[in-house]
């Protein structure tokens, strides 16, 4: 059963049993109402006809009779009963005379009062006792209201309650289908989308607010997955690239020293070529072991307070070890006068090994050229700014420099494996940090790193 049924059929279901409650309840308490009434009006008869008969002369009866005949309804078939009953005895030969229930006589006598309801007349009877006797004062009548407006309310009823389900049937499927058919066109859009064209996207439907939403969702999910898509192709195309390269010198040097005896010396400069690819290879298979484990173990790494001031200058130390020739420049002028805005919580090797990465490149690319290293502060972060003035990034290139073995394509003259940025984007990313990176062709790259302040 489609959703559109089901919810047609629920909504149905659901509004009549309201209407019906909705339209008994009316009915019942209406009901009600008019036998209350119809009782109370027979009473008043009954208690005008006593006083005409027994508490007024003449004059005063005939004065009762007119303002009863001009202010008070005349009820229909309305009887009026004046009976003297001289004993219990004659009870029942009253009733049969004057074709009254003997159960209303019976409870009458009794209780001094009481209404009955025979068939469609109704009846209201006092006692009045009197030194000769006792006397029934009874009044009946026709309900005219319940036997007419009551059972033209519950036609009424009826027919509207059949007519509104008839609505609501109507309505509640154009509703259905409004709501329901943007949402099967957005599955059906989505089933066609597969790996060869996972460049489309939904299309902008004019609907509520959360059909919109859910619209602009699957298109950001398909963006998400069409950037991972190309990301992953881009991984296995530059992977396949850098491990092929050192396996083929590997296999052509190793080919080539075996196809006629050597001299101990050229097989010693075999050798040391196959050592050096094979380094190469050592490398790139740790670079990305290591890639890969700080993204399953970011929770697993020892944390304390760390000075970000010190730790650009142990930093510094060690790429004078690494490059001799650098020209790192460390400006401090910006340091906040409040120490604990200096400091993060982190791991002290990641970090490190996150600001060399950057300050190698920077040398790297920049042959050497002035690098300015700058340390700032907010109120909740701190700041770290590495200016180079290298040969820069290529606009379109920059979406892509994180991607494992990514390398820009004006880097060929240069040693790399493209492991060195997404490895310290990682460890940015699990101390809760931002790296963002800016650059202009041919003038230099500028990479800045967002820490939180430690809460101490």
């Amino acid at each position: 059963m489609s959703s559109i049924r089901k919810i047609t059929i629920l909504l149905i279901i659901s509004i009549s049993l309201i209407l019906f409650f909705l339209g008994s309840s009316v009915y019942y308490f209406l009901s009600n109402y008019s036998y209350a009434d119809f009782y109370k009006r027979l009473e008043v008869s009954v208690s005008v006809a006593e006083k005409r008969h027994f508490e007024s002369n003449q004059k005063d009866a005939q004065v009762l009779k007119n303002i009863r005949e001009e202010h008070l309804e005349l009820l229909s078939d309305e009887k009026e009963y004046i009976l003297y009953c001289p004993s219990e005895t004659a009870i029942k030969q009253i009733a049969e005379t004057n074709s009254i229930p003997i159960n209303l006589l019976n409870l009458v006598y009794t209780q001094k009062f009481a209404n009955f309801q025979k068939d469609d007349i109704f009846y209201y009877g006092k006692k009045r006792e009197t030194p000769k006797g006792f006397y029934f004062v009874i009044v009946s009548a026709k309900n005219y209201y319940n036997s007419h407006h009551l059972i033209l309310l519950r036609k009424v009823l009826l027919v509207g309650g059949f007519i509104s389900i008839l609505i609501i049937i109507y309505l509640t499927y154009l509703f259905s289908k409004r709501f329901f058919d943007p949402i099967d066109k957005i599955i059906t859009k989505v089933n066609s989308i597969s790996t060869d064209n996972i460049h489309l996207r939904l299309d902008d439907i004019k609907n509520t607010d959360e059909i919109k939403r859910l619209t602009t969702t699957f298109n950001n999910l398909l963006n998400r997955i069409e950037i991972a898509f190309e990301t992953n192709k881009n991984f296995i195309s530059n992977a396949s690239h850098e491990f092929g390269t050192p396996l083929t010198a590997i296999i052509g040097e190793a080919d080539v020293a075996l196809l006629k005896d050597r001299t101990p010396v050229e097989y010693k400069e075999a050798l040391q070529k196959i050592l050096k690819q094979s380094e190469r290879l050592n490398k790139i298979s740790q670079s990305l072991l290591f890639l890969a484990q700080i993204g399953y173990k970011e929770n697993k790494f020892n944390y304390s307070i760390i000075r970000t001031d010190e730790l650009i200058l142990q930093a510094n130390e060690i790429m004078n070890q690494l490059i001799p020739k650098n020209n790192i420049k460390i400006d401090f002028e910006l340091l906040p006068e409040n120490p604990k805005k200096l400091k993060v919580m982190g791991n002290k090797d990641l970090l490190m090994l996150a600001i060399t990465n950057i300050l190698t490149n920077a040398c790297k690319y920049s042959s050497n050229k002035p690098v300015i290293v700058s340390l700032a502060s907010t109120n909740n972060e701190i700041v770290l700014i590495i200016k180079d003035q290298g040969i820069g990034i290529p606009e379109s290139e920059l979406p892509f420099i994180f991607d494992p073995f990514f390398r820009a394509s004006n880097t060929a003259a240069y040693d790399g494996y493209g492991i060195g940025l997404p490895l310290s984007q990682n460890i940015i990313k699990i101390h809760k940090g931002e790296l963002m990176i800016n650059s202009v062709l041919h003038k230099g790259v500028t990479v800045q790193v967002k820490l939180p302040i430690a809460i101490l």
